[in-house]
C-alpha cells in the first residue's frame, strides 16, 4: 500500500486524479505540483467565455477553495518538475531531488509557435490563462483586425469570439479545409461555411511566410504572395507534449509519455491527459487525446491504477468525445474518424448547419459528428460504446426522424 502519491501538473487531469484518489479512500499524502501560480483552472472557457469577457478568470477555477481544502492536498504552485529517475524513484523539483512513492504525470502540452515569431509583440498563442487575458486585453484596447493562423478548434473558437466582439477576422489554414485532419474534407467545408457566413475571411490551402511589425501595425505574409494587415495575430497550430523534463528518466518518450493500455508508464509511474500516449484497446491505436473529457476520465483511471496490482488493473478504453462552441453552433464529435472513412449525414441538413453525420470504416461505425444535435451525438456515442456495425447504426439513425 502506498503512503504517498505525487502528481506533477496542477491541470484538469492532475486535479481530477487527486479527487479520485480521495474518493477511492486513499488517505496518504497527495502532493500536487504546478508551474503556474494560478489555482488549477479549466481551459475550455479560455477560448470562449473568458476571452469574450463574459466571465472573469475566477469563474474558470476548477475547484473552489472551500471544496479544495477538504482534499488535504500538499498544493505547490509556481514550482516545476525538472527531472525524474524512475529506477531510483526520485523526482527533481526546481533542481532539488525528492523521493516519490507513486508518480502521476499530467504536465499537459504547450503551444507550437510559428518560427520567427517567438517573442514578437502582438503575436499570441492561447493555452494558459495569462495567454487568454493578454488577447482579451488587446481586444479591449481596440485591436479590431485579427489574423488567426490555424483553423483548428482553438483558432476557430478564437475567431468566433473575436467576431462576436466586433473584430474583423482573417482565418488562415494551410490545409484545404478547416479541421481537414479531424473531420475530413467534406465536413471541414461545412464548418468553413459557418465562418464565411459570419463574415470571416477564410484563406485555406496556403501557408504563412512571414509576420512582421508590432501591435496595431502588423503584416502577415502568405505563401501565395498576398499580405494581410492586422492589429494582432493569434497562432493556433497545435501543441507539443511537455516531456522535455523527462529526458533521461527511463521512461519511453514518443510524442508523449508512452503507457500501456492501463496508463502505466513504468513501475510506480502513470500518465494522464494531453501528455499521455497509450493504446486504446477499443481502437487499437496508440495516440494522445487532447480533449477535456479524456483528461478527466484518464486522470481518474491513472490515479486508480496506482492503487491496484498488475493483476487487477483494467485497460483505459474510452470512446473519445469533445465539443466546440463556434458562434451559435455547438459542434460535437464522438469517436475517432479517419480521412478515408465513409461519411453519411443521418439527421438534419448541412446547408442549415444543423445535422448529425456518421463516419464508418470496414463495416463499423467509427464516429458521430453533430452540429447543434447533442441528443443524436450522445445516442451515436452509445452506439460506438456498443461496437455497433455500420449498417445497424444507419438503421438506428433512420428511426430518429
Amino acid at each position: 500500500m502506498r503512503d504517498s502519491i505525487t502528481i506533477v501538473g496542477a491541470s484538469l487531469a492532475g486535479l481530477r486524479s487527486a479527487e479520485a484518489l480521495r474518493r477511492d479512500g486513499f488517505a496518504g499524502r497527495i502532493s500536487l505540483i504546478g508551474d503556474e501560480l494560478h489555482q488549477p483552472y479549466d481551459r475550455p472557457p479560455l477560448s470562449k467565455q473568458v476571452l469574450a469577457g463574459d466571465w472573469e478568470p475566477e469563474r474558470a477555477v476548477l475547484t473552489p477553495a472551500d471544496k479544495l481544502e477538504p482534499l488535504g492536498l500538499d498544493l505547490r504552485l509556481g514550482v516545476s518538475a525538472t527531472g525524474v529517475d524512475v529506477a531510483a524513484r526520485e523526482l527533481e523539483v526546481d533542481g532539488v531531488p525528492e523521493p516519490f512513492d507513486g508518480l502521476l504525470i499530467a504536465t499537459g502540452a504547450r503551444c507550437r509557435t510559428l518560427p520567427g515569431t517567438e517573442g514578437l509583440e502582438g503575436v499570441h498563442t492561447l493555452r494558459t490563462l495569462d495567454d487568454c487575458l493578454a488577447i482579451r486585453a488587446a481586444l479591449d484596447a481596440g485591436a479590431n483586425r485579427m489574423v488567426v493562423i490555424g483553423a483548428g478548434f482553438i483558432g476557430a473558437e478564437v475567431a468566433s469570439v473575436a467576431v462576436g466582439r466586433g473584430a474583423s477576422v482573417t482565418l488562415v489554414e494551410a490545409m484545404p479545409a478547416p479541421f481537414d485532419r479531424v473531420l475530413g474534407r467534406e465536413m471541414g467545408a461545412v464548418v468553413a461555411d459557418v465562418h464565411a457566413a459570419k463574415g470571416v475571411d477564410l484563406r485555406c490551402g496556403v501557408g504563412v511566410s512571414s509576420v512582421g511589425g508590432g501591435p496595431g501595425a502588423m503584416t502577415v505574409g502568405l505563401a501565395d504572395g498576398s499580405t494581410i494587415d492586422a492589429d494582432l495575430v493569434v497562432v493556433g497550430i497545435g501543441v507539443v507534449p511537455n516531456t522535455d523534463w523527462l529526458e533521461g528518466s527511463g521512461l519511453t518518450l514518443e510524442d508523449g509519455v508512452v503507457c500501456d493500455p492501463t496508463c502505466l508508464a513504468a513501475p510506480n509511474v502513470v500518465a494522464a491527459g494531453d501528455v499521455a500516449r497509450w493504446t486504446n484497446p477499443r481502437t487499437g491505436e496508440s495516440a494522445r487525446v487532447e480533449h477535456w473529457d479524456n483528461a478527466v476520465e484518464q486522470g481518474r483511471h491513472a490515479a486508480r491504477r496506482l492503487l491496484t496490482t498488475d493483476e487487477e488493473a483494467e485497460a483505459f478504453a474510452p470512446v473519445s468525445w469533445f465539443w466546440s462552441d463556434q458562434y451559435d453552433r455547438k459542434i460535437q464529435l464522438a469517436g475517432r474518424p479517419h480521412p478515408d472513412d465513409e461519411v453519411r449525414v443521418v439527421d438534419g441538413s448541412t446547408d442549415e448547419h444543423r445535422f448529425a453525420a456518421f463516419y464508418g470504416r470496414q463495416g463499423r461505425l467509427t464516429a458521430v459528428l453533430g452540429m447543434n444535435r447533442p441528443r443524436q451525438v450522445m445516442q451515436g456515442r452509445a452506439l460506438l460504446e456498443q461496437g455497433t456495425a455500420w449498417d445497424e447504426a444507419l438503421e438506428v439513425a433512420a428511426e430518429w426522424g
